[in-house]
């Protein structure tokens, strides 16, 4: 799902701005990068469409330790991986998934799709029950744990160690859950602007992709050369 945006006459300035092809073009000191993250939403003031308030904390919370800001690369809070994952599940994610059964929860990744639930459901059940394990075993809602406890307990969801049948989910496994949080975040850190992950395009600057760029042939006989040029996003965004 594209990003939905609000239309203003500021979000529409800085949206003409970001169309400009010249590379390093600016406007009162603004360039066309700079003018894209400002475009982007902010994660402050962002409110929710598909998550309601206490599972947005939770996703905030949980994507900051997924990929955090640990002076490597951007993290998940500050390129909007949150924003994407919301705009996602509220559009028609998972609407192709054969849901009818036989499901066998056991059976092999090449008999494909074994779950009885949208990547919707996935996520409220999944919330629902880790945060009862949170308030049983911990005795705090995931967002209000130490961060160490935070990864704690999430790299216990991933090895399969956090038993949401005993918090009322029989069907839906804790590392499961995990993985669909998790792909999720690394998709909205690596996906292009438009869908609403990757502000600024922070993440792709970070790893050196180029993003959209249109022509490489000048480069194709240099090798062992560093590509000096900013990624460009499908709008073209410049970064």
């Amino acid at each position: 799902m594209l990003l939905a945006k609000e239309t203003s006459r500021r979000k529409f300035l800085l949206s003409s701005l970001i169309a400009l092809p010249a590379m390093g073009v600016t406007v009162n000191g603004l360039s066309a990068a700079m003018a894209a993250e400002l475009a982007a939403p902010s994660l402050d003031s962002y409110t929710p469409t598909f998550f309601t308030p206490a599972e947005w904390t939770f996703v905030l919370a949980a994507c900051d330790r997924l990929i955090p800001a640990d002076g490597r690369g951007p993290g998940a809070l500050e390129t909007n991986v949150p924003i994407f994952i919301d705009q996602q599940l509220a559009g028609d994610l998972g609407s192709e998934i054969y849901l009818e059964g036989p499901f066998d929860l056991n059976a092999p990744a090449t008999l494909g799709y074994q779950l009885p639930y949208t990547p919707q459901q996935i996520y409220r059940k999944g919330i629902a029950a880790l945060e009862h394990w949170c308030q049983a075993n911990l005795g705090q809602h995931f967002a209000l744990l130490a961060l160490e406890q935070r990864d704690e307990v999430l790299k216990k969801l991933q090895a399969g160690q956090v038993d949401f049948a005993a918090h009322g989910e029989d069907v839906l496994k804790g590392k499961l859950f995990f993985n669909e949080l998790l792909n999720h975040s690394r998709q909205g850190w690596l996906a292009d602007p438009i869908y609403g992950g990757n502000k600024g395009m922070k993440a792709w600057i970070a790893i050196g992709f180029p993003g959209a760029r249109a022509s490489y042939l000048e480069w194709v006989a240099q090798h062992n050369v560093p590509y000096p040029l900013g990624p460009v996003s499908l709008t073209g965004q410049r970064g």
